[in-house]
């Protein structure tokens, strides 16, 4: 596809003054397109729906969940996986984020690393990758080589292919098993796609990690009870999430964190069933980390 016959780069007729406009007029429009990006993600979460579903069977199968990219959509993809460690506990290895042009494109464009569809097989060989993978391309234009290189090596190992576009007939649409097309309209800037085509995305990666962390145990009712307690914000949100999640004292809370050394969930499951920490870890494993399933496998057996 041509780019001019993008959506994304296009020229927003609403905005073609931009440079006249003052600071609180430019503000406001922004604002407004803005509004129409929600929406516009509800259209497709019927896809996003099965690439969840994929992913969710990935993680049952000791499979990873791959986010590939170039630009901003790439230091998305990063971002996404970066923060489910301390947000879930997971293994930096299940969720990993590649970007064109490796680390050090996070800060600064390197140039013709997008271009290359040889860049993006070689990076997903460095991963050794599975068929039990699941391998997300993220591309606003839809177009990216390096994306497009990495998801037909994909294919070819049999992983599970997910494309993320803001433009519908997408090149790399057709190399995904679960294409995701999100038509945000032309960008308030002609062309920067790190405005309401990244916003986009970024609602779209939150929903598919987060949905799928919550279906693997990550989460008990709407607490993230696997956080991992890195700093002092963390240990005092994780006292407080054992405080929620049982309904007890600061003070029982900081006790039981201590004494199911700093888990959150061990120290729940403690609190709402009697349990040592050693039992309550046991319980928890038998019950691949559900916190509900462990409390409730208690009254089972009772």
């Amino acid at each position: 596809m041509m780019l001019e016959k993008l959506t994304t780069e296009q020229r927003n007729k609403k905005t073609m003054n931009l440079d006249q406009l003052s600071v609180s007029e430019i503000l406001h429009l922004m604002n407004d397109e803005d509004q129409h990006v929600p929406g516009r993600v509800r259209h497709v979460l019927p896809q996003v729906e099965k690439a969840v579903s994929a992913t969710i069977a990935a993680f049952r199968n000791n499979g990873r969940l791959i986010y590939m990219g170039a630009g901003t959509s790439g230091r998305l993809g990063v971002l996404d996986a970066a923060e489910c460690v301390p947000t879930f506990s997971s293994d930096p290895s299940t969720v990993v984020g590649l970007i064109a042009g490796g680390p050090a494109a996070m800060t600064r464009s390197i140039e013709g690393a997008e271009d290359s569809p040889e860049l993006g097989e070689e990076d997903l060989s460095k991963l050794h990758l599975t068929p039990q993978d699941v391998v997300i391309g993220i591309a606003a234009s839809g177009r990216t080589p390096y994306v497009a290189g990495g998801m037909a090596y994909a294919n070819k190992i049999g992983a599970t292919t997910v494309s993320l576009s803001c433009n519908v007939h997408a090149e790399i649409s057709r190399l995904a098993k679960i294409p995701v097309e999100v038509d945000v309209g032309q960008e308030v800037l002609t062309g920067s796609t790190r405005l309401k085509s990244g916003t986009a995305q970024k609602l779209i990666l939150n929903m598919i990690s987060t949905a799928s962390m919550i279906a693997t145990g990550k989460v008990y009712k709407n607490l993230m009870v696997d956080v991992k307690p890195l700093n002092d914000k963390l240990i005092e949100r994780s006292k407080r999430i054992i405080m929620e999640a049982t309904e007890c004292t600061y003070e029982t809370a900081s006790e039981f964190f201590l004494k199911a050394n700093r888990n959150v969930k061990v120290a729940i499951v403690m609190l709402l069933t009697g349990l040592n920490a050693e039992e309550a870890g046991t319980r928890l494993k038998e019950t691949q980390g559900f916190v509900r399933k462990a409390i409730h496998k208690g009254e089972e057996n009772s």
